[in-house]
């Protein structure tokens, strides 16, 4: 434990008070009016009539006295928190800008804060995928000039979660001992990844329908402004009880078709189809995972992207859901399917967030654990964390996955896997299938230390921030998610093996 991080952290929070997350404190009831969603039903997970008009969405609680305050939760309570979460980041402020654009600190892969080219805030060079370290190119025959377009990612935390890290560093620094340790980020701690594309990838009679900012991207040894459109949002927060984040992610509508399961039976795949032009899928049709499988230098076939699994809940022949699993279906499905619902409806029509919905989330099971045994469980699970099969810590949906951003990697199976029908529990992939407690060797101030845990670590970027003036590179930050990955799937084909 970094007991001598005490009075440090106390006052970093004491003055995190005032940052932009209302439920940042630890130690007090919140007060905030955010609606009664605790109690709702499992039956009728549905939205809470507070969250709109969505110019003035409050803040889920978060801390004592919310509904994570519990030793029993609920399925919808996640899923309520994500949705509500994301309305409050994108609510429109003055100047026409998202929420979290203007409010919260756009940083790199080491936590070092980004610093606005020209005026323009937002500056984009990251095009690695998590856990492949591949890119992502979209459809030229849907552009309106037919060209093709990189997907960029850009990063945002909050106050809380920055000026924790940074008393971590100092408190690590005078004692590297710590490095291995029992501590978490404090409640309302927060990360979002974002991932946007030059706008001309998008007919221009469609450009209206999606979130669009300036960006100045990196061309070169310079920088290009140019007006970008939002593909999809992960938002990772910590709540009270979760030192492990709620992992949520939301995607514009229509990137790419879905693997039609209803069809696909016990003896044959069924191919992936559609009869438009797609952002990310070529007119046609595909019967491979290829398209979802990064090669050496590329997709192994271009242009042919798709999603495995509606709301990362994963399917078998004739539509049914996986057996095996540690989680209850379709309940999990069919809260975050009558949640889209809800908000589309409730939304403006003039809105263009309606144009978005939401993947997903997930997180792990700690209830009834106290703080202790919530960060002992994080860190003895190591690689294991995310394990979907039955008797695993993980609940909402096992194969959580962004489309634009973990594109590669929505299964541990790839293009040589003789039927798409035949995927197991145990290539499921997920948030934890990259993002643990343990054990982890760790650049710290020019020397290596071996086998290092800590529920810290479940945040690369803070696992990166602590290599900063040592030996780790920002190319070795980005490289990291895919040695995290790769060595989950060692795990999980060895667990397979006995």
């Amino acid at each position: 434990m970094l007991k001598a991080l005490k009075p440090t952290l106390s006052l970093l929070l004491a003055v995190s008070a005032m940052c932009i997350v209302s439920s940042c404190s630890n130690d007090k009831k919140e007060t905030t009016s955010t609606g009664t969603y605790a109690s709702t039903p499992a039956a009728s997970c549905g939205c809470d009539s507070i969250w709109f008009p969505h110019a003035t969405t409050p803040p889920p609680m978060e801390g004592i006295g919310s509904p994570f305050d519990t030793s029993s939760t609920t399925n919808c309570m996640f899923h309520q928190w994500s949705w509500q979460k994301f309305l409050w980041l994108t609510r429109p402020v003055v100047g026409g800008h998202a929420f979290f654009q203007d409010s919260l600190i756009q940083v790199d892969a080491q936590l070092a804060s980004v610093t606005p080219y020209n005026k323009i805030p937002l500056v984009l060079e990251d095009t690695a995928q998590a856990g492949s370290g591949g890119s992502l190119n979209t459809n030229p025959a849907f552009a309106g000039d037919k060209k093709t377009n990189l997907v960029y990612y850009s990063i945002y935390v909050n106050n809380t979660l920055m000026d924790a890290s940074v008393a971590f560093k100092k408190a690590i620094g005078k004692d590297t001992a710590k490095l291995t340790n029992l501590d978490m980020f404090p409640i309302g701690s927060l990360e979002l990844k974002v991932s946007w594309v030059n706008v001309n990838a998008i007919p221009e009679a469609q450009r209206a329908n999606y979130y669009t900012a300036e960006a100045a991207i990196k061309s070169g040894s310079g920088y290009q402004p140019t007006t970008v459109a939002l593909l999809g949002m992960h938002v990772v927060g910590r709540v009270i009880n979760h030192p492990e984040f709620i992992w949520a992610t939301f995607e514009h509508h229509g990137m790419a078709p879905y693997y039609d399961w209803k069809t696909t039976t016990s003896t044959q795949d069924s191919p992936v189809t559609s009869d438009d032009e797609k952002l990310l899928f070529a007119k046609g049709s595909t019967t491979t995972l290829g398209g979802i499988t990064w090669g050496t230098v590329a997709p192994t076939i271009p242009y042919k992207v798709f999603t495995l699994y509606k709301y990362g809940v994963p399917r078998t022949a004739l539509d049914s859901f996986m057996t095996g699993t540690c989680q209850s279906e379709p309940l999990n499905y069919d809260n975050i399917d009558g949640l889209n619902t809800c908000v589309a409806a409730n939304l403006d029509k003039s809105d263009v967030w309606r144009n978005y919905f939401y993947n997903g989330s997930i997180w792990v099971n700690m209830d009834g654990l106290n703080d202790e045994q919530q960060a002992q469980l994080i860190v003895s699970q190591g690689s294991n964390i995310g394990d979907a099969q039955t008797g695993g810590v993980v609940r909402g949906s096992l194969n959580a996955f962004n489309l634009t951003m973990e594109t590669y990697v929505q299964t541990g199976a790839n293009d040589s896997v003789n039927n798409i029908h035949n995927i197991g529990v145990g290539d499921l992939t997920n948030c934890f299938s990259c993002h643990t407690g343990a054990p982890f060797s760790l650049s710290f101030n020019g020397k290596k230390y071996k086998n290092q845990t800590s529920p810290l670590y479940v945040s690369h970027i803070f696992r990166n921030y602590m290599g900063t003036g040592g030996r780790t590179t920002l190319k070795d930050a980005k490289l990291q998610g895919v040695k995290d990955f790769v060595e989950g799937l060692n795990v999980k084909n060895m667990r397979k093996k006995k």
